[in-house]
Protein backbone atom coordinates (compact mmCIF):
# COMPACT_ATOMS: atom_id res chain seq x y z
CA UNK A 1 0.00 0.00 0.00
CA UNK A 2 1.62 3.36 -0.96
CA UNK A 3 1.96 5.80 1.60
CA UNK A 4 -0.53 8.31 -0.17
CA UNK A 5 -3.29 5.91 0.27
CA UNK A 6 -2.05 4.68 3.46
CA UNK A 7 -2.18 8.71 4.81
CA UNK A 8 -5.76 9.35 3.45
CA UNK A 9 -6.92 5.93 4.80
CA UNK A 10 -6.03 6.78 8.70
CA UNK A 11 -7.00 10.47 8.00
CA UNK A 12 -10.31 9.30 7.14
CA UNK A 13 -10.45 6.93 9.50
CA UNK A 14 -10.02 9.64 12.55
CA UNK A 15 -11.83 11.98 10.33
CA UNK A 16 -14.91 9.66 11.21
CA UNK A 17 -14.72 9.26 14.53
CA UNK A 18 -14.16 12.74 14.95
CA UNK A 19 -17.53 13.52 12.88
CA UNK A 20 -19.41 11.62 15.42
CA UNK A 21 -17.76 12.67 17.93
CA UNK A 22 -18.67 16.18 17.62
CA UNK A 23 -21.76 16.20 16.13
CA UNK A 24 -25.69 16.40 17.60
CA UNK A 25 -27.59 15.57 14.34
CA UNK A 26 -28.19 12.16 13.89
CA UNK A 27 -27.45 12.16 10.44
CA UNK A 28 -24.15 13.78 10.67
CA UNK A 29 -23.07 11.04 13.36
CA UNK A 30 -24.59 8.27 10.67
CA UNK A 31 -21.71 9.97 8.01
CA UNK A 32 -19.27 9.05 10.54
CA UNK A 33 -19.79 6.22 11.51
CA UNK A 34 -19.97 4.89 7.92
CA UNK A 35 -16.66 6.90 7.19
CA UNK A 36 -15.10 5.49 10.06
CA UNK A 37 -16.16 1.57 8.39
CA UNK A 38 -15.03 2.21 5.08
CA UNK A 39 -11.79 3.52 6.27
CA UNK A 40 -10.73 0.84 8.21
CA UNK A 41 -11.88 -2.01 6.02
CA UNK A 42 -8.81 -1.51 3.25
CA UNK A 43 -6.67 -1.58 6.42
CA UNK A 44 -7.77 -4.81 7.35
CA UNK A 45 -7.52 -6.17 3.76
CA UNK A 46 -3.99 -5.52 2.67
CA UNK A 47 -2.66 -8.72 3.83
CA UNK A 48 -4.65 -10.62 1.33
CA UNK A 49 -4.76 -13.98 2.92
CA UNK A 50 -8.40 -15.75 3.38
CA UNK A 51 -8.51 -15.21 7.40
CA UNK A 52 -8.12 -11.66 6.79
CA UNK A 53 -10.24 -11.44 4.10
CA UNK A 54 -13.20 -13.23 5.99
CA UNK A 55 -12.24 -11.04 8.95
CA UNK A 56 -13.11 -7.53 7.08
CA UNK A 57 -16.39 -9.52 5.32
CA UNK A 58 -17.79 -9.84 9.11
CA UNK A 59 -16.82 -6.49 10.38
CA UNK A 60 -18.44 -4.86 7.66
CA UNK A 61 -21.29 -7.20 7.69
CA UNK A 62 -21.62 -6.44 11.31
CA UNK A 63 -21.01 -2.82 11.52
CA UNK A 64 -23.51 -2.02 8.30
CA UNK A 65 -26.28 -3.99 9.98
CA UNK A 66 -25.47 -1.78 13.01
CA UNK A 67 -25.45 1.61 11.50
CA UNK A 68 -27.92 0.66 9.32
CA UNK A 69 -30.36 0.14 13.02
CA UNK A 70 -29.24 3.46 14.26
CA UNK A 71 -30.29 4.99 10.98
CA UNK A 72 -33.48 3.76 11.39
CA UNK A 73 -34.07 4.32 15.04
CA UNK A 74 -33.36 7.79 14.70
CA UNK A 75 -35.50 8.30 11.80
CA UNK A 76 -38.30 6.62 13.76
CA UNK A 77 -37.60 9.17 16.37
CA UNK A 78 -37.73 12.18 14.02
CA UNK A 79 -40.79 10.27 12.82
CA UNK A 80 -42.53 10.81 16.17
CA UNK A 81 -41.09 13.22 17.79
CA UNK A 82 -39.96 15.52 15.21
CA UNK A 83 -36.23 15.94 16.17
CA UNK A 84 -33.22 14.82 14.75
CA UNK A 85 -30.96 15.80 17.93
CA UNK A 86 -28.97 12.91 19.07
CA UNK A 87 -29.90 14.09 22.99
CA UNK A 88 -33.55 13.82 22.08
CA UNK A 89 -33.97 10.04 21.72
CA UNK A 90 -37.56 10.00 23.13
CA UNK A 91 -39.41 7.01 21.31
CA UNK A 92 -39.33 3.96 23.20
CA UNK A 93 -39.06 1.49 20.09
CA UNK A 94 -36.12 4.11 18.91
CA UNK A 95 -34.22 3.46 22.19
CA UNK A 96 -34.74 -0.25 22.09
CA UNK A 97 -33.48 -0.18 18.59
CA UNK A 98 -30.25 1.83 19.30
CA UNK A 99 -29.31 0.14 22.04
CA UNK A 100 -29.06 -3.20 20.01
CA UNK A 101 -27.24 -1.09 17.20
CA UNK A 102 -24.55 -0.10 20.17
CA UNK A 103 -24.22 -2.98 21.64
CA UNK A 104 -23.43 -4.70 18.40
CA UNK A 105 -20.89 -2.01 17.73
CA UNK A 106 -18.96 -2.75 20.97
CA UNK A 107 -19.23 -6.62 20.75
CA UNK A 108 -21.60 -6.52 23.85
CA UNK A 109 -22.99 -9.73 24.80
CA UNK A 110 -25.35 -11.52 22.90
CA UNK A 111 -23.90 -9.41 20.12
CA UNK A 112 -20.53 -10.39 20.30
CA UNK A 113 -19.54 -13.56 18.25
CA UNK A 114 -18.41 -11.23 15.43
CA UNK A 115 -15.68 -9.46 17.73
CA UNK A 116 -13.25 -12.54 18.52
CA UNK A 117 -12.99 -14.00 15.03
CA UNK A 118 -12.83 -10.48 13.62
CA UNK A 119 -9.79 -10.40 16.19
CA UNK A 120 -7.77 -13.43 15.37
CA UNK A 121 -8.07 -12.88 11.95
CA UNK A 122 -6.82 -9.33 11.94
CA UNK A 123 -3.24 -8.24 12.50
CA UNK A 124 -2.12 -7.32 16.39
CA UNK A 125 -2.09 -3.38 14.95
CA UNK A 126 -5.23 -3.61 13.58
CA UNK A 127 -6.52 -5.62 16.36
CA UNK A 128 -5.56 -2.51 18.51
CA UNK A 129 -7.65 -0.27 16.06
CA UNK A 130 -10.57 -2.37 16.54
CA UNK A 131 -10.77 -2.75 20.12
CA UNK A 132 -9.42 0.80 20.90
CA UNK A 133 -10.15 3.83 18.68
CA UNK A 134 -13.19 1.98 16.60
CA UNK A 135 -15.03 1.95 20.04
CA UNK A 136 -14.90 5.82 20.70
CA UNK A 137 -17.50 6.88 18.01
CA UNK A 138 -20.62 4.19 18.99
CA UNK A 139 -19.69 4.92 23.20
CA UNK A 140 -19.81 9.03 22.23
CA UNK A 141 -23.42 8.41 20.94
CA UNK A 142 -24.58 6.37 24.18
CA UNK A 143 -22.98 8.68 26.57
CA UNK A 144 -24.93 11.36 24.79
CA UNK A 145 -28.36 9.68 25.01
CA UNK A 146 -27.63 7.56 28.29
CA UNK A 147 -30.36 9.39 30.41
CA UNK A 148 -32.84 8.60 27.60
CA UNK A 149 -31.73 5.03 27.62
CA UNK A 150 -33.25 1.99 29.72
CA UNK A 151 -30.90 1.64 32.78
CA UNK A 152 -32.60 -1.91 33.17
CA UNK A 153 -31.33 -3.15 30.36
CA UNK A 154 -28.28 -1.15 30.03
CA UNK A 155 -27.47 -3.07 33.71
CA UNK A 156 -28.33 -6.60 32.00
CA UNK A 157 -26.24 -6.25 29.37
CA UNK A 158 -23.34 -5.16 31.46
CA UNK A 159 -23.63 -8.46 33.65
CA UNK A 160 -24.08 -10.46 30.95
CA UNK A 161 -21.28 -8.90 28.77
CA UNK A 162 -18.95 -9.80 32.14
CA UNK A 163 -20.08 -13.08 32.79
CA UNK A 164 -19.69 -14.23 29.02
CA UNK A 165 -16.71 -12.17 28.59
CA UNK A 166 -15.07 -13.58 31.72
CA UNK A 167 -15.51 -17.43 31.04
CA UNK A 168 -15.46 -17.55 27.24
CA UNK A 169 -11.51 -17.01 27.80
CA UNK A 170 -10.44 -19.45 30.17
CA UNK A 171 -10.03 -22.04 27.39
CA UNK A 172 -8.45 -19.76 24.73
CA UNK A 173 -4.91 -20.04 23.66
CA UNK A 174 -4.44 -17.43 20.73
CA UNK A 175 -3.22 -13.90 22.40
CA UNK A 176 -5.67 -12.07 20.19
CA UNK A 177 -8.66 -13.90 21.16
CA UNK A 178 -7.96 -13.40 24.92
CA UNK A 179 -7.74 -9.59 24.31
CA UNK A 180 -10.44 -9.56 22.25
CA UNK A 181 -12.91 -11.31 25.42
CA UNK A 182 -10.66 -9.26 27.58
CA UNK A 183 -12.22 -6.58 25.79
CA UNK A 184 -15.41 -7.87 25.72
CA UNK A 185 -15.35 -8.03 29.87
CA UNK A 186 -14.20 -4.44 29.88
CA UNK A 187 -17.17 -3.33 28.16
CA UNK A 188 -18.94 -4.91 30.34
CA UNK A 189 -17.56 -2.85 33.50
CA UNK A 190 -17.75 0.23 30.48
CA UNK A 191 -21.40 -0.80 30.18
CA UNK A 192 -21.96 -0.62 33.96
CA UNK A 193 -20.36 2.79 34.65
CA UNK A 194 -22.41 4.38 31.90
CA UNK A 195 -25.35 3.61 33.88
CA UNK A 196 -24.01 4.77 37.01
CA UNK A 197 -22.62 7.71 36.45
CA UNK A 198 -20.93 9.72 32.83
CA UNK A 199 -17.97 11.06 34.46
CA UNK A 200 -17.25 7.88 35.49
CA UNK A 201 -17.89 6.44 32.59
CA UNK A 202 -14.69 8.61 31.14
CA UNK A 203 -12.82 8.07 33.79
CA UNK A 204 -13.00 3.88 32.92
CA UNK A 205 -12.77 4.02 29.28
CA UNK A 206 -9.41 6.17 29.60
CA UNK A 207 -8.11 3.43 31.71
CA UNK A 208 -9.09 1.01 29.59
CA UNK A 209 -7.78 2.29 26.67
CA UNK A 210 -4.07 2.56 28.16
CA UNK A 211 -4.15 -0.75 29.51
CA UNK A 212 -5.00 -2.28 26.40
CA UNK A 213 -2.49 -0.14 24.23
CA UNK A 214 0.12 -1.51 26.91
CA UNK A 215 -0.59 -4.71 26.07
CA UNK A 216 -0.67 -5.00 22.67
CA UNK A 217 2.60 -3.24 22.69
CA UNK A 218 4.19 -5.57 24.62
CA UNK A 219 2.30 -8.16 22.30
CA UNK A 220 3.27 -6.38 18.84
CA UNK A 221 7.64 -6.34 20.23
CA UNK A 222 7.40 -9.98 21.90
CA UNK A 223 5.69 -11.45 18.70
CA UNK A 224 3.41 -13.69 21.07
CA UNK A 225 0.57 -15.04 18.59
CA UNK A 226 -0.09 -18.14 20.94
CA UNK A 227 0.08 -18.64 25.04
CA UNK A 228 3.45 -21.35 24.30
CA UNK A 229 5.08 -17.83 22.44
CA UNK A 230 4.85 -15.97 26.04
CA UNK A 231 7.60 -18.69 27.22
CA UNK A 232 10.20 -16.99 25.37
CA UNK A 233 9.28 -13.61 26.03
CA UNK A 234 11.85 -13.57 28.18
CA UNK A 235 14.66 -14.30 25.86
CA UNK A 236 13.76 -11.09 23.88
CA UNK A 237 14.08 -8.59 26.42
CA UNK A 238 13.64 -8.52 30.37
CA UNK A 239 12.67 -5.20 30.87
CA UNK A 240 9.81 -5.87 28.21
CA UNK A 241 8.76 -9.08 30.37
CA UNK A 242 8.46 -7.17 33.57
CA UNK A 243 6.43 -4.32 31.76
CA UNK A 244 4.36 -7.30 30.37
CA UNK A 245 3.84 -8.67 33.46
CA UNK A 246 2.38 -5.37 34.92
CA UNK A 247 0.36 -4.66 32.33
CA UNK A 248 -1.72 -7.99 32.43
CA UNK A 249 -1.93 -7.64 36.56
CA UNK A 250 -3.00 -4.30 35.72
CA UNK A 251 -5.81 -5.55 33.03
CA UNK A 252 -6.60 -8.17 36.23
CA UNK A 253 -7.89 -5.07 38.46
CA UNK A 254 -5.35 -6.32 40.82
CA UNK A 255 -4.30 -3.27 43.44
CA UNK A 256 -1.83 -1.18 43.14
CA UNK A 257 -2.13 -1.27 40.06
CA UNK A 258 -4.36 1.27 37.90
CA UNK A 259 -6.56 -1.24 36.58
CA UNK A 260 -8.25 -1.74 40.19
CA UNK A 261 -9.27 2.19 40.14
CA UNK A 262 -12.16 1.88 37.94
CA UNK A 263 -13.49 -1.44 39.29
CA UNK A 264 -13.04 -0.17 42.83
CA UNK A 265 -14.96 3.31 41.85
CA UNK A 266 -18.01 1.58 39.65
CA UNK A 267 -18.85 -0.66 42.41
CA UNK A 268 -18.54 2.02 45.22
CA UNK A 269 -20.85 3.64 42.85
CA UNK A 270 -23.44 0.39 42.79
CA UNK A 271 -22.89 -0.03 46.39
CA UNK A 272 -24.05 3.46 47.29
CA UNK A 273 -26.91 3.32 44.97
CA UNK A 274 -27.94 0.35 47.38
CA UNK A 275 -27.37 -2.89 44.67
CA UNK A 276 -25.56 -5.20 47.11
CA UNK A 277 -26.34 -8.05 45.03
CA UNK A 278 -25.59 -6.75 41.73
CA UNK A 279 -22.24 -5.28 43.26
CA UNK A 280 -21.20 -8.91 44.64
CA UNK A 281 -22.46 -10.53 41.42
CA UNK A 282 -19.85 -8.16 39.32
CA UNK A 283 -16.88 -8.76 41.79
CA UNK A 284 -17.49 -11.95 41.63
CA UNK A 285 -17.45 -12.34 37.78
CA UNK A 286 -13.90 -10.60 37.73
CA UNK A 287 -12.69 -14.14 39.10
CA UNK A 288 -12.67 -15.78 35.63
CA UNK A 289 -10.86 -12.52 34.29
CA UNK A 290 -8.43 -12.74 36.53
CA UNK A 291 -7.47 -16.30 36.28
CA UNK A 292 -6.50 -16.21 32.32
CA UNK A 293 -4.82 -12.94 33.12
CA UNK A 294 -2.67 -14.80 35.96
CA UNK A 295 -2.24 -17.54 33.12
CA UNK A 296 -0.83 -15.04 30.79
CA UNK A 297 1.58 -13.41 33.40
CA UNK A 298 2.46 -16.51 35.10
CA UNK A 299 3.36 -18.28 31.48
CA UNK A 300 5.74 -15.30 30.87
CA UNK A 301 7.49 -14.94 33.58
CA UNK A 302 7.70 -18.11 35.21
CA UNK A 303 8.11 -20.55 32.32
CA UNK A 304 11.03 -20.73 29.98
CA UNK A 305 11.47 -23.17 27.12
CA UNK A 306 14.44 -25.94 27.75
CA UNK A 307 17.81 -24.57 26.72
CA UNK A 308 21.42 -24.96 27.33
CA UNK A 309 22.93 -22.84 29.08
CA UNK A 310 25.65 -22.14 25.79
CA UNK A 311 22.57 -20.67 24.00
CA UNK A 312 22.94 -17.60 23.39
CA UNK A 313 19.57 -15.74 23.82
CA UNK A 314 18.54 -13.21 20.91
CA UNK A 315 18.44 -10.16 23.43
CA UNK A 316 22.26 -10.71 23.84
CA UNK A 317 22.42 -10.55 19.77
CA UNK A 318 20.29 -7.91 18.75
CA UNK A 319 18.63 -5.74 21.92
CA UNK A 320 15.25 -4.81 20.84
CA UNK A 321 14.65 -1.80 22.82
CA UNK A 322 10.71 -1.35 23.57
CA UNK A 323 9.38 2.18 22.74
CA UNK A 324 6.61 3.99 24.13
CA UNK A 325 7.34 3.22 27.54
CA UNK A 326 5.46 6.16 28.62
CA UNK A 327 2.30 4.48 28.01
CA UNK A 328 2.97 1.30 29.46
CA UNK A 329 4.15 2.92 32.66
CA UNK A 330 1.42 5.38 33.26
CA UNK A 331 -1.36 2.31 32.48
CA UNK A 332 0.45 0.87 35.94
CA UNK A 333 0.87 3.37 38.20
CA UNK A 334 -2.33 5.67 38.50
CA UNK A 335 -3.70 4.43 41.61
CA UNK A 336 -2.67 7.38 43.72
CA UNK A 337 -4.71 9.52 41.76
CA UNK A 338 -7.61 8.42 43.04
CA UNK A 339 -9.38 10.63 45.45
CA UNK A 340 -8.70 12.98 42.73
CA UNK A 341 -10.80 11.02 39.63
CA UNK A 342 -13.50 10.02 42.93
CA UNK A 343 -14.14 13.89 43.36
CA UNK A 344 -14.10 14.08 39.41
CA UNK A 345 -16.60 11.57 39.34
CA UNK A 346 -19.00 12.84 42.11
Amino acid sequence: MSPTTWSILISSLATGTIITLSSYHWLLAWIGLELNTMAILPIMAKQHHPRATEATTKYFLTQACASALIMFSSTLNAWTTGQWTITQLQNPQSIMLFTMAAAMKLGLVPMHFWFPEVMQGSTITNALIISTWQKLAPLSLLYLTSNQLNLFILMTLSLMTTTIGGITGLNQTQTRKIMAYSSIAHMGWLTMALALNQNLTMFTMTIYIMLTTSMFITLMYSMAKTVTDLGLAWSNSPTQLVLMMLALLSLAGLPPLSGFAPKWLILKEMTEMKLLTLTTTMALLTLPSLFFYLRLAYLATLTMAPSPTTTQHKWRLKPKHLKMTHMIVPSTMLLPIIPMAQNFTL
